[in-house]
């Protein structure tokens, strides 16, 4: 199955593309953003090589990916930011090849769009189509310990803290099972 867009209440969610692009370098352009994962904002061209491996980890496995999300109820439509629901990469979340049925969670939003229930909205879609639409077993989101928004969006959709580790800057997990989604959802 490809990466396909989806809807909630209040959002679009297309897969994220290079038209998307001249949005992501807005959105890391603000400090605020960007400071639990680089501490500053960020530039141009470090915005485009981050695209790059965007684009190409959604190529990775099929269905899985990145997603601009776009307002519905504001005039026009409003880039408020992606998610992605992708393969695993990095020492401290396994491989993608050998961990198959597992995905990282994850969302950047302009601070504009912060504590509306955006991100949790986005996340949960993406949760429902992992586990209903591409049969996932688990999936992992992993912020810095004192990102108490990002931690709390983990929590509000059903995601349990798994573990932390201090190296280098203090990071927590949280996970949900396929079990655990289904036992919430069909109650």
């Amino acid at each position: 199955m490809p990466q396909i867009p989806l809807h909630t209440a209040r959002l679009d969610l297309v897969p994220l593309s290079d038209e998307h692009l001249a949005d992501e370098i807005d959105l890391d352009a603000d400090p605020e953003v960007t400071h639990y994962i680089w501490g500053r904002a960020r530039t141009r061209a470090e915005v485009l090589a981050s695209h790059a491996q965007r684009m190409e980890r959604g190529r990775q496995v099929d269905g899985l990916g990145f997603w601009a999300g776009f307002a519905r109820d504001e005039p026009g439509r409003h880039f408020v930011g992606w998610w992605i629901l992708g393969p695993l990469h990095g020492p401290d979340q396994g491989d993608w090849r050998t961990t198959p049925g597992v995905a990282e969670l994850g969302y950047r939003l302009h601070r504009r769009f912060w504590r509306q229930g955006l991100a949790s909205e986005g996340s949960r879609e993406l949760l429902r189509h992992g586990f209903e639409d591409l049969g996932l077993q688990r999936v992992i989101a992993q912020a810095v310990t004192d990102n108490v928004g990002s931690r709390a969006v983990m929590e509000s959709v059903g995601m349990r803290f798994v573990r932390s580790w201090d190296e280098p800057d203090g990071e927590v997990e949280y996970a949900l099972t396929r079990h655990s989604w289904f036992s919430r959802h069909l109650e």
